[in-house]
């Protein structure tokens, strides 16, 4: 069969098949009657007959995109979403939640089976989310001065909504142009409130939206934390440049309008030539400039740029599940790497004699400092270093005792090969891996096996409903 796709189909050729599995880079899987296999595009779900078109020919397989669903999956149920399949953010909406979670961890499952070679895993049923909306507590708007115009749009002659300014998502693959977006269903209520408000606010006096390609205009981003313990709602309205008196009229409108939500308003500037929201410089409108959040029993202070997980509730449960596959003694020393604003660190700092926090970030390593501070915890030190090289603290970590467990939060692209081998070389009896992508977690896993640890117990966490993303603990145990 693989000798002679190239004869049997061409390129714009239409095919019809029955989706069996989901694949990556948000794909789907399935095959002709021919035993051909055909990696699909498109918002599908597991049982759909779907017709579609060949756009390459593979040596091994078919690569297609999705025309037309003929046979409706019994997975699915009707988005949440009126821009579900344009905005590109909620990818999975169009499929039952406990669908979704079995989708999950099979992922989990294939990336270790087939990635890993470990054959024989168990992969535990996923840890749902009580809440599968308005759960984000973060979520990030862009404002562009070019708008992404829906399809019924594209032969009007009037638009009902200006063309070249637009505040909301940036269209999937496109740099430039922005969706415009009057409220997000994973976003809290507050925020979709404060939107509305803004873009009134920027069309009112002028704002000009930023065009990414000429490095122009005044409105980059607007921001949203929140914090749920407080119910507070920072706002950070991301600028080129600060106009105090526009960004004091910006606050008390929000005040007046919102006198019920606690908030507190910032303006961050950026001259950088890029569109991430991040700033240079902040100048606080109103409030501390700041939020805190609890997690079990420790509050966190969060501020603009402090990275803090997204979906508070299954934070506490992803911590607790650490936790538990670490199996922390009284006495233990625990190394937290990537260990950023330090959340992971202070949780364990509770239950053993040492833990210490490796992070390279230099902004988060004082936010870790200054939580531990918060939360009166004395027995954790945090260490800015590359992980790369952290070998480089040998001396400084020998001070503070050898780990007999480690944690690894690496960020998706997995542990560089170094610091997965400095991390080995220390031997700790435990390793419990935190991973954001399965594959390198089955990769990386597969390095550690073969140094001398097994693996004992697969835990995945749905964070993020109604996306692909799957959050996986791993625990592996040094081999007696």
């Amino acid at each position: 069969m693989e000798d002679n796709l190239r004869e049997l189909y061409k390129k714009g050729e239409t095919v019809e098949l029955t989706i069996s599995d989901i694949a990556e880079k948000d794909r789907c899987f399935g095959r002709l009657e021919s035993g051909a296999g055909v990696f699909v595009s498109g918002m599908l779900a597991i049982g759909d007959r779907v017709r579609a078109a060949v756009i390459k020919v593979r040596p091994a397989y078919l690569e297609a995109v999705a025309q037309e669903v003929l046979v409706f999956s019994p997975d699915r149920v009707e988005p949440e979403c009126p821009v579900f399949g344009v905005c590109g953010g909620c990818k999975w909406m169009h499929v039952g939640y406990e669908a979704q979670l079995c989708y999950k961890r099979k992922k989990v499952h294939d990336a270790l089976v087939h990635i890993g070679g470990f054959q024989d895993c168990v992969v535990k049923p996923v840890l749902p989310a009580r809440q599968t909306l308005h759960y984000r507590n973060k979520v990030e708007f862009s404002c562009s001065s070019k708008r992404y115009l829906m399809p019924e749009e594209l032969n009007k002659e009037v638009l009902d909504k200006p063309a070249d300014f637009a505040l909301g998502f940036h269209a999937p693959g496109n740099f430039e142009k922005v969706l415009e977006i009057d409220s997000c269903s994973l976003a809290r209520e507050c925020m979709n409130r404060v939107l509305g408000v803004t873009r009134e606010f920027a069309l009112e006096h002028g704002f000009s939206p930023y065009a990414a390609r000429q490095h122009t205009g005044f409105l980059r981003n607007l921001v949203f934390r929140y914090s749920e313990e407080n119910d507070e709602l920072m706002v950070n309205l991301v600028t080129s440049w600060h106009d105090a008196d526009m960004m004091k009229a910006y606050g008390d409108r929000l005040l007046s309008v919102m006198p019920e939500q606690k908030m507190t308003i910032l303006n961050s500037v950026t001259t950088r030539k890029n569109t991430v929201a991040v700033g240079e410089k902040e100048y606080v409108i109103h409030g501390e400039g700041c939020v805190e959040e609890r997690l079990g029993d420790l509050q966190f202070r969060i501020s603009a740029n402090s990275f803090f997980q997204t979906n508070t509730a299954q934070a506490k449960v992803l911590y607790d599940g650490i936790m538990g596959m670490a199996g922390l003694r009284p006495d233990d020393t625990v190394y937290d790497l990537y260990c950023g604003t330090g959340t992971i660190t202070l949780y364990l700092a509770r239950n053993c004699r040492r833990a210490a926090g490796l992070e390279i970030v230099e902004s988060s390593v004082a936010d870790a400092e200054e939580n531990a501070v918060l939360n009166g915890i004395t027995n954790a030190s945090f260490f800015r270093v590359d992980l790369k090289d952290f070998h480089t603290l040998h001396s400084t970590l020998e001070e503070l005792g050898f780990p007999r467990v480690i944690v690894t939060d690496p960020p998706r692209a997995g542990m560089h090969p170094k610091a997965l081998r400095t991390m080995l070389q220390f031997q700790p009896e435990t390793i419990v891996y935190v991973s954001c992508n399965p594959a390198n977690l089955a990769r990386d896993g597969k390095e550690i096996c073969a140094s001398g640890y097994r693996l004992e117990e697969v835990q995945p966490v749905d964070m993020f409903p109604h996306t692909s993303h799957i959050e996986t603990l791993a625990c592996f145990r040094r081999a007696v």
